[in-house]
């Protein structure tokens, strides 16, 4: 095996669930560099999670690659840890207390509900939230620690994400 593929699974390995951007800015390689060497290594599972392409080392199921890539993403990640806090609450609770919108914070449910990281519990009109499997996401939240790159990277999609809100007219 070359070097630069080494490289690339032991990357993996420390960051499963790492996207192609990240993957690529940190090992400082070329994207096609990169896409030739993925595509070599076979034990490398890829899947797209929210039109992102992330990779996984062996050993992870489907329901942790997912919710692997979707923790990777800052505000996604701050509604989970907002949600292992506060147990069961509802959607206005969680938009407040990480700071976002109620657009937003809907933006991020979407895929945290389809990931079956969160669920969605209707009664009448009132709406809570929980964590479906907290155990299992509390050590996923572990395995993935950013480095300075991505919460920039993170913090920089959260400020268009604001941008684009349409004000607040209350």
């Amino acid at each position: 095996m070359s070097e630069t593929r080494a490289r690339i699974r032991r990357y993996i390995e420390r960051k499963p669930g790492v996207h192609f951007r990240a993957l690529t800015r940190g090992l400082e390689l070329a994207t096609g560099q990169v896409q030739y060497h993925l595509a070599r290594l076979e034990d490398v599972t890829e899947e797209r999670v929210n039109g992102r392409t992330h990779y996984y080392p062996p050993g992870y199921d489907g329901w942790e690659r997912t919710a692997l890539a979707m923790l990777r993403r800052e505000t996604a990640r701050d509604v989970v840890v907002a949600l292992y806090d506060s147990n069961e609450t509802r959607p206005d609770a969680v938009a407040d207390r990480v700071g976002i919108a109620r657009s937003t914070l809907e933006h991020h449910l979407d895929g945290l509900v389809a990931g079956d990281i969160v669920r969605k519990d209707r009664e009448g009109n009132r709406v809570t939230l929980s964590l479906s499997r907290p155990d299992e996401t509390v050590a996923l939240l572990r395995t993935v620690e950013p480095g300075l790159a991505e919460r920039l990277t993170d913090r920089f999609e959260r400020l268009v994400d604001s941008l684009l809100e349409p004000p607040n007219r209350d």
